[in-house]
């Protein structure tokens, strides 16, 4: 890869690690629905004007149920449940339970017509991922019922996440990406918009709140998309998927370091399977 690609490669790293700190922050003072509805609102800002230049919003007529289908998977469900989770459960354990993407992306893959083998080494690896998994909700990591409420909106987010580019790769594969990313990120925005204004809070938020959300929608949407698909382009798919191993480090680390949470032994043990687990099962050979 060249210089600017691995720049690329380590911004977008960092970035896509800190969106669990900085909801956790502004969850403390705005409800999931204005965090989630904000951050998308100001993403779709930026992304419409970059996709109305670029011409990749003219041919989105025929695509109207599967990017409706695609903002409600990747961008409404996803991004309220983590602001639900995030109250009960902390930021690193959110970043933790992300990290099986991969994993997920492996078991559903087979529903929406993509046959790849189960080798020994791939089969493995869903089988560690799966014990990383219980370790971090058994081992301490999750406790009461709100935190099992918590783990339970951060798994379910995490299939969304899983669900998201398979529907690209099925419906909308043909298509310019800043088209469907846009046009989805609208609709997401609107969805949330009642739900946002009924919660909408009553008093003014901290600057620390409202600079979250700003960071959440800019940088981690909006700048991390645009990041995203640079890496595609210039590095290639397979070298840019390896963004999926970093985040979870990045989360983690914040979460530990900034917020004083504490993962114990069974968060660690769940760190090293999940990701142990995640490579095997989408990189290694049969």
């Amino acid at each position: 890869m060249s210089a600017r690609a691995w720049m690329a490669f380590a911004a977008l790293g960092v970035i896509w690690g800190v969106p669990y700190f900085f909801i956790k922050i502004a969850v403390q003072e705005l409800s999931p629905w204005v965090v989630a509805w904000g951050r998308i609102t100001l993403a779709a800002l930026v992304m419409l004007p970059i996709a109305w230049r670029r011409g990749a919003l003219h041919a989105l007529g025929e695509h109207k149920l599967p990017i409706v289908a695609f903002g409600l998977i990747e961008f409404v469900i996803p991004f309220t449940v983590i602001s639900v989770g995030e109250r009960w459960i902390d930021s690193s354990v959110t970043g933790i339970l992300i990290a099986s993407v991969p994993l997920t992306v492996r078991v559903i893959s087979r529903f929406f017509g993509l046959h790849e083998p189960l080798g020994p080494w791939r089969l493995a690896g869903l089988l560690l991922g799966f014990l990383g998994v219980v370790s971090l909700l058994g081992f301490g990591s999750i406790s009461g019922p709100f935190g099992w409420a918590g783990a339970g909106c951060i798994l379910l987010a995490a299939i969304c996440y899983a669900v998201g580019p398979l529907i690209i790769r099925a419906h909308l594969g043909g298509l310019d990406s800043f088209g469907p990313i846009a046009a989805s990120l609208a609709v997401s925005s609107v969805v949330l918009l009642v739900p946002a204004l009924m919660t909408f809070p009553t008093h003014q938020p901290s600057a620390l709140a409202l600079a979250s959300i700003a960071i959440l929608g800019l940088a981690c949407t909006a700048v991390a998309m645009l990041l995203m698909f640079y890496l595609v382009n210039h590095a290639g798919p397979a070298r840019a998927s390896v963004i999926t191993y970093i985040n979870p480090a990045v989360a983690a680390l914040l979460g530990v370091l900034v917020l004083h949470e504490q993962l114990g032994l069974g968060g660690y043990l769940a760190f090293a399977l999940i990701l142990a687990g995640s490579w095997l099962a989408t990189r290694a050979r049969n």
